[in-house]
């Protein structure tokens, strides 16, 4: 039986990390300029613009591969006419890692102890039988669920499309996402960023949470009302948030949100740049060997749900 044909990909623009065209290669694909492509690997996440004109000038090209989760930038340019993957699970396991990291250092009063100049008094809350709800039903989840497993959380997901999911004890649909906040010692949010979620957690859903609660978002910073959010954390109408992501980012120097004792921040760190190389190296390889076979890529985005 003959070997399938190598698929023929462009890495573009000019100025991608060389570890794309190396994942390419690993995969069996063969790095051609994109004039004579049928698939590209588009290696800035940030130029949505760039990636519209390439694509506009080279209609062969029927294969997207997009290296970030969220692709809400591109979103607009998802099309039926050609094939878009992205990096949805390629970073769950170090995002979920973040998220319990966040949630942890929350709950058992990490965010004002680290800031003492001198011996304090107990404060904190367990994870351990802890009710925790989470928003999103990805690559994420699926991994945080693991990671929550021994500290025997009763969990609620809320997702799109209702299923059951191992380590959830509940799952509802996402239209009733405001039932999974009250009573809920932990709420994290880590779900694609779209119209519909845009703003999910605002005044009435900070009003709806526990006084003690703890807000984590390892997703995007527009799921959150940012000024909602310090109005919540500055009166105590929650107990405290640990974001990965805010809005705007990066959060400016002089930020209300730097400032509160019971906010602890980190610069969009789910995956760092040594987690980022193997993981998704991995993920294009696969998908270049993938197309090569005829089979399913992984990460497929939908095209009607734009993620």
């Amino acid at each position: 039986m003959p070997s399938p044909k190598p698929p023929r990909i462009a890495v573009a623009p000019d100025d991608a990390p060389p570890w794309l065209a190396q994942a390419v290669s690993a995969g069996g694909g063969q790095v051609v300029p994109v004039e004579q492509a049928d698939g590209v690997v588009w290696g800035a996440p940030r130029d949505p613009k760039g990636l519209e004109h390439l694509l506009a000038a080279n209609p062969r090209v029927r294969w997207v591969q997009l290296m970030q989760a969220g692709i809400e930038r591109f979103a607009h340019l998802v099309d039926d006419d050609r094939v878009w993957s992205s990096g949805k699970g390629v970073y769950a396991d170090p995002v979920a890692e973040l998220a319990l990291t966040l949630a942890l250092a929350g709950m058992r009063g990490l965010d004002r102890y680290a800031r003492e100049t001198s011996w304090s008094g107990p404060r904190g809350l367990n994870l351990f039988e802890a009710r925790v709800s989470v928003f999103g039903g990805g690559g994420i989840t699926q991994s945080l669920l693991r990671l929550l497993r021994p500290f025997d959380c009763h969990v609620t997901v809320v997702r799109n499309r209702v299923q059951e999911m191992e380590g959830a004890d509940v799952v509802i649909d996402a239209d009733r996402y405001f039932d999974a906040i009250p009573g809920a010692d932990l709420v994290v949010l880590a779900l694609a960023l779209t119209p519909d979620t845009e703003g999910i957690i605002a005044r009435e859903e900070l009003e709806a949470m526990e006084e003690h609660a703890w807000l984590v978002n390892v997703a995007r910073g527009k799921h959150v009302a940012t000024d909602d959010l310090v109005w919540a954390l500055r009166t105590g109408v929650i107990g405290g948030a640990g974001l990965d992501v805010t809005d705007p980012e990066p959060l400016p120097d002089g930020h209300a949100l730097w400032s509160l004792p019971n906010c602890i921040i980190t610069p969009h760190v789910g995956n760092t740049p040594e987690m980022e190389v193997p993981l998704l190296s991995e993920r294009i390889a696969t998908n270049v060997r993938r197309q090569a076979e005829g089979k399913q890529l992984l990460g497929l985005v939908d095209p009607d749900l734009r993620y």
